[in-house]
This record gives structure tokens, sequence and C-alpha cells, in this order.
């Protein structure tokens, strides 16, 4: 019987939308399922959602739920990773200290000072789950959701390169989706290709029965003025390969739009977004757990679109499927860094999940791939080591951080974020 460990198991909304997907598949109707969280209330919610889930799809998977890691990873064949280490008490942190100084962030949750945060907050729990793993199922494969992606499977890289982990994320997916509709194209009949690195990467191939889309994005842009005030378009325009997350994300990741008042307005970026998202979340969260007491039924009316019950179902059944995720650059894009993470092409079957090797990228869309990575490698050398000067390198280094302060006041913000983390970050860098 197949068994599949959730750890951060009260991201219920998340959790929610995952066990549709996979109890959804006829030969994944009877899967072992491990709930996971350290909240006790969200836990319960957590297996709530799944006999209700489970119950609404007339199935029988076996279900239990636990506090201790160690027992749900127990004969684990996959673990779901979705853990947000300090919740959205930590987030507010993320946004409100550095609006002191004047940063402008949007998401934080990836890049910017606000992903060296949140990274330096999740390894730690990293390191323990990899421990855990290695001892308890050290066959099983970790599907991991946990932002910031590249950061986390970088390091995961660096210090349990044993570990079968690769990152999942519906960017590429989502983006040519989303392209699709604005274009009147059939999705089914779209063929592409991403590569770069998690939430920047490129759509290197997009094509319609052979032939390239991108003159007709061209020519909708050209007669589309309100289309062109999204970063993401501008991103194209300039550098000729559309970026595979959204305008909101794109815009802190480069030094080029937070820090000017004029592009804020021509683009119409969000500042501060996320903040608005999280409290969402929360509010979410409580609205699903007040529906399973009223005895209301779950809305479980949805495409399956995630990638972790497509993997799943992939190795158990053979069936081959092609995703795009993220994994160690061990030889797959020849002019970015190796060893950190890339988002590639992927094939998955009952052998696993096998990346394409890409080759060079674009020389313009490596240049900026290799910005991005730098963040994140300073980041992860930072927790390696414990040298806390590299986390303000790293912030140092990051385009929007950087164009927008002074390296005095990039020191005093990390020094300050540092202070309200606590004894959330590694006990070296605190």
């Amino acid at each position: 019987m197949t068994v599949i460990a959730f750890l951060g198991a009260g991201s219920v909304v998340f959790t929610r939308e995952l066990l549709a997907d996979i109890l959804s598949f006829p030969e994944l109707r009877d899967v072992t399922l491990a709930l996971h969280d350290i909240d006790p209330e969200r836990l319960q919610t957590a297996e709530a959602i799944a006999r209700q889930t489970a119950d609404q799809l007339g199935c029988h998977p076996m279900i239990k739920a636990t506090l201790d890691r160690r027992r749900a990873l127990q004969d684990a064949d996959f673990v779901i990773n979705s853990i947000q280490v300090g919740m959205h008490a930590a987030t507010v942190r993320d946004f409100e200290i550095p609006a002191k100084f004047g940063l402008r962030q949007t998401i934080a949750d990836t890049l910017g000072v606000g992903g060296i945060f949140r990274a330096l907050r999740t390894f730690p729990v990293l390191d323990g789950i990899a421990r855990d793993i290695q001892e308890i199922c050290p066959d099983a494969w970790l599907l991991n959701y946990t932002n910031p992606m590249a950061m986390n499977i970088g390091y995961l890289a660096a210090k349990a390169p044993q570990i079968k982990a690769v990152g999942l994320c519906h960017s590429v997916f989502w983006t040519v989706h989303d392209l699709a509709e604005l274009l009147h194209v059939p999705l089914d009949e779209i063929d592409y290709t991403g590569a770069g690195v998690n939430h920047q990467a490129w759509l290197l191939r997009f094509e319609h029965r052979g032939e390239s889309l991108y003159p007709k994005l061209d020519e909708l842009l050209e007669k589309t003025p309100e289309l062109r005030r999204r970063v993401r378009m501008d991103m194209y325009k300039r550098l000729g390969y559309f970026p595979t997350e959204t305008s909101e994300h794109s815009a802190e990741y480069v030094p080029w739009y937070l820090h000017h008042d004029q592009e804020i307005e021509r683009l119409r970026i969000p500042v501060g977004d996320y903040l608005r998202i999280s409290a969402d979340n929360v509010a979410e969260y409580h609205a699903t757990r007040a529906a399973l007491q009223n005895g209301e039924k779950l809305d479980l009316t949805r495409d399956a679109t995630e990638y972790a019950p497509q993997v799943i179902h992939s190795m158990v059944t053979g069936t081959m499927r092609r995703i795009h995720g993220n994994v160690a650059n061990r030889g797959l894009i020849s002019n970015l860094p190796e060893s950190y993470a890339v988002e590639v092409p992927c094939v998955v079957d009952r052998l696993g999940v096998r990346p394409e090797r890409v080759g060079d990228l674009p020389a313009q869309c490596a240049a900026l791939n290799r910005s991005f990575v730098s963040v994140g490698q300073l980041t992860v050398q930072a927790a390696l080591t414990g040298d806390k000067r590299m986390v303000r390198q790293a912030a140092m280094v990051d385009p929007n951080t950087a164009a927008t302060l002074t390296v005095e006041q990039i020191w005093d913000l990390c020094d300050e974020l540092t202070a309200a983390h606590g004894d959330l970050l590694p006990e070296a860098l605190r």
C-alpha cells in the first residue's frame, strides 16, 4: 500500500486540494495518508478534511494524524512538504520591518530580504526532516512545495544530497494556461518548455502546431495598451522570453521597478500584496474549519492541476508524464552555477523524476538568473557555515534591495530582522 506523508498538513486549503486530486485517481483511492503538523487544532482540521474528502469521493484511504513527525514518516513512499515556519506572524515581520527602511516588497517569499529570512527560518526544520527521512524512510521521495523553493532545494542538495528531493511549483503550467486563454489557443495543443530558476524560468519554447506563439503575443501587445501595463509583459518585450511567474512576484526579483514610483503606477504593482494574501489564507482556514464543524460539504469541483498527485500517480502506475520540476543543477543548465537548484522539464514514471538537460539558456535570461541565484547561494552558505556576514551579503547583492538601500541600511535591516525572528533562525546566525 502506498503511504503518503503530509508535513505541514495544517495548511488546510492546500492540503484539501492535494487530497482531492490524489483520491480522484482510482489507483490511489486506498492509499495511507499520514498527516503531520505541530499545531494540534490545525492538525485536527486537516484530519477532518481528509475524512470528509474521502467520504465525498466514496473511497477508503487509511488516515492517521500525528503531532510526531517521525511517526508520520513511518513507511512513507512520498513526503509532501508544505511547512511554513513562523506562519502569518513571521510574514508580517518580513514586510513591516523592511517597509520602515523604505524597502518595497510584493510577495517576499522567494528572493529579497523576505525570501532570505524565510529560508533561514526553514532550513533548521529541513535539517530535521532530512535526518528523519534518511533514518526512517530513505527510499521516499520528498516533494517540496515550501518557499523559497530554489533556496530550499539548493540547501538540501548541499546538506543532504542523498535525499530524493524535487521541488514542485505550478507556475510554468499556469503561465502557459493563462497565455493560452489570452491568445485563444487550446491549451492541449500547445507545446512548451520552460527553464531557469523557480519563479524566474523562461518559456524557451511556446508553440502551436509547430509555429511559435510569440508573434501572436506580440500582435496582441501592440494593439492592447493596458496589457502592456504588467511587469511580465514589460520584461518579455525587453528580454524576448516570457517569465514564468506572476507580475507581482517578478517585480521584486529585479532592480528596475519597485524603486520607482512612476514604474509602480505604470505597471500597476501591488506593493505588500502578500500581506493581504496571507491574511486571506488565515481567514479561509477559519472558514473551512467552521464549515466542517457545521457539517457542510467541501467544494471538490476543480481540475487536477497540482504536480504532487500526478507525480505520485506516475510513480505508482508507470504512467509517463512530463512536468517542470526543481532539482539540483548537475549539468542541466550549463550557463548557471552547478549544484544550485534549477527548474527544468522532467519526465516522471515508475523510475522516478528524471530531469532533462537544457544546455545554455539565452544569455540575457541566464544573466538575470545568475543575480537571482547569487542571493540564494549566499543564503545557503550562511546557513552551512554559520557566517552572519553572508546573510548581509546576500541582501547586499539582492537586486531590489541594493537598488533601494545603502549598505549600512541593509546591515541594520538584517540586524533588526534577525532580532525579530529570534530562535526561529539557525542558532549560529542569531
